[in-house]
């Protein structure tokens, strides 16, 4: 593509694909968008001058999860997490929202499907969510196949977030406000099907690119990409608000819908989350906290 005079490209790829495309783009004139990979590394000691991130990534997605909780004064969760890799990148984004935003989880339970008897136990809903009284319960499931049998299998009936009940999301078909609708309805007919996260993820990356080749026309990518990290060039993402990207890190700041099955709850950052730059800035790594070396 490089040789074809391409300069901006779109990345829908697994973490490790966008890493070992981001190393070959080293000293190239070109700029990547990530649009699939949530994955924190991206952002920090794998972040490169020229990769630019339009989803979300796993901590801004707690985040915002954890301000709902407190907004809601849902200050005591029990939380649930799962044994594989992915379920491990969860927890950790959890653990650093939950200590960010002041929360003290009541227990945290591991679980575990398994066809074991012996780990039965592990899988079981009722068991996990017996011995104690909480708030609210956060489910922390990558592939989301014992997540999806949380909400109303709990033994105290309270709500359910993070990967099931409520999730944060990017993008939610449900969403009517700042002409969200009009966006919605467009990609319905085009694309035959509701528009997601990942769908809007890659759309605002194309109409990013869109935007900033048209204002610098006459610029490389050097000054393309300085003009987008340095908000010269923002976006609108039909969130109430024009966007842009994080100088540190290259990710896109931006509200996360707070959605269930049949509406959006919330919008993160909350009321009462301040910040003395942009209150986008409190979901995800702040400029103090980013591990991004490369910028």
């Amino acid at each position: 593509m490089l040789r074809q005079g391409v300069r901006h490209v779109l990345l829908e790829l697994p973490a490790a694909g966008v890493a070992a495309v981001s190393a070959a783009a080293a000293g190239k004139d070109v700029m990547l968008f990530n649009t699939a990979a949530p994955e924190d590394a991206l952002r920090a000691a794998q972040c490169a001058p020229w990769l630019l991130h339009t989803l979300p990534s796993r901590a801004m997605q707690m985040d915002a999860i954890a301000q709902l909780l407190v907004a809601r004064k849902w200050n005591r969760p029990l939380v649930l997490f799962g044994p594989t890799p992915g379920d491990g990148l969860l927890h950790a984004a959890w653990q650093r929202s939950a200590h960010r935003f002041g929360l003290r989880p009541q227990a945290e339970h591991p679980f575990k499907l398994s066809n074991d008897p012996r780990e039965r136990d592990l899988g079981n809903v009722r068991l996990l969510t017996s011995d104690r009284d909480y708030d609210a319960v956060v489910v922390l499931d990558a592939q989301g196949e014992f997540a999806r049998d949380v909400p109303y299998r709990t033994v105290l009936p309270r709500p359910v977030l993070g990967s099931n009940g409520i999730t944060a999301q990017a993008w939610d078909p449900l969403w009517e406000r700042d002409g969200a609708p009009q966006l919605t309805r467009r990609f319905l007919r085009k694309a035959g099907r509701a528009m997601g996260s990942y769908d809007w993820a890659m759309w605002i990356a194309a109409r990013a690119a869109a935007e900033v080749a048209s204002a610098y026309d006459k610029a490389g990518v050097p000054q393309q990409l300085q003009a987008l990290r340095q908000g010269a060039v923002t976006v609108d993402g039909y969130k109430g608000q024009r966007l842009s990207f994080r100088a540190w890190d290259g990710q896109l700041r931006q509200p996360m819908l707070l959605a269930y099955g049949n509406g959006v709850a919330d919008v993160a950052p909350l009321e009462g989350f301040l910040h003395p730059r942009s209150t986008l800035d409190t979901l995800g790594y702040d400029l103090p906290e980013t591990g991004c070396k490369a910028r």
